[in-house]
């Protein structure tokens, strides 16, 4: 398999990497017929004309598990992460072809948990369809990757992730002081059965949808901390 060292040392710097071939052609049809034969009536899926999109993804649709952590995703999360990292937050996006949904620069700065509970450097707090999320400490966020696995080809025509390389060793950073004298852009294309991992600090968007094309993306988040014993990740999985 690649050279995991290359990428470990280049998420640490630069704060994202893309590793393509990760998933063959029939794993990724696979997961996809899973997908289409869900019920999506359920309270924590999300359907538009827009957006479909599908919370605590792994707990929802579990027929998936074992499709997605094939040989090369464990050998990335235990070489790559570590061998102590767990899932604690997972969801399902899919643009569809007319989509003109997009997203503006942003850090991903909330954990998903199961109840809200006072703590010292917690805060603030959100819920949405009785799903907690909350701004942790900033070591806790500096601790979690994030992989996002690509059931379609994705580039700048069709919503790839445009993020700003080491923005993620800034703290926060709020999108309204990007000062773009010193700061790129990268457009980060992935094939079709690739990833991208990426560090929740890195400043990330996408833009809209122009070439009819969709883009779907499984997206994983991995910690290996354990959280004050008042509260729990709302996704707990080895």
């Amino acid at each position: 398999m690649m050279n995991l060292d290359h990428y470990k040392s280049t998420i640490q710097k630069s704060g994202f990497a893309v590793i393509n071939n990760i998933f063959s052609e029939e794993e990724i049809e696979k997961i996809g017929q899973v997908i289409e034969n869900i019920d999506t009536s359920k309270e924590a899926f999300r359907k538009s004309e827009d957006l479909f999109a599908i919370r605590q993804f792994l707990k929802e649709v579990p027929e998936v598990q074992d499709l997605i952590f094939n040989d090369n995703i464990q050998k990335i999360i235990a070489e790559v992460f570590g061998e102590k990292y767990f899932v604690v937050k997972s969801i399902y996006f899919d643009k569809p072809e007319k989509s003109n949904w997009y997203v503006a620069y942003h850090q991903d700065l909330t954990i998903s948990v199961d109840k809200k509970a006072e703590l010292p450097g917690f805060g603030p707090w959100t819920t949405k369809q009785n799903q907690f999320a909350v701004q942790p400490p900033l070591d806790i966020l500096e601790n979690i990757f994030t992989i996002r696995i690509h059931l379609d080809d994705t580039d700048e025509n069709n919503g790839a992730l445009k993020v700003i390389p080491n923005s993620h060793l800034k703290g926060i950073y709020r999108p309204e002081t990007i000062d773009w004298s010193v700061e790129t852009e990268t457009i980060c294309n992935v094939e079709k059965g690739g990833i991208m991992i990426m560090k929740p600090l890195l400043l990330h968007g996408s833009n809209r949808t122009t070439n009819g094309k969709k883009r779907r993306v499984i997206h994983i988040e991995f910690s290996d901390r354990q959280l004050p014993k008042q509260l729990k990740w709302s996704e707990n999985m080895n």
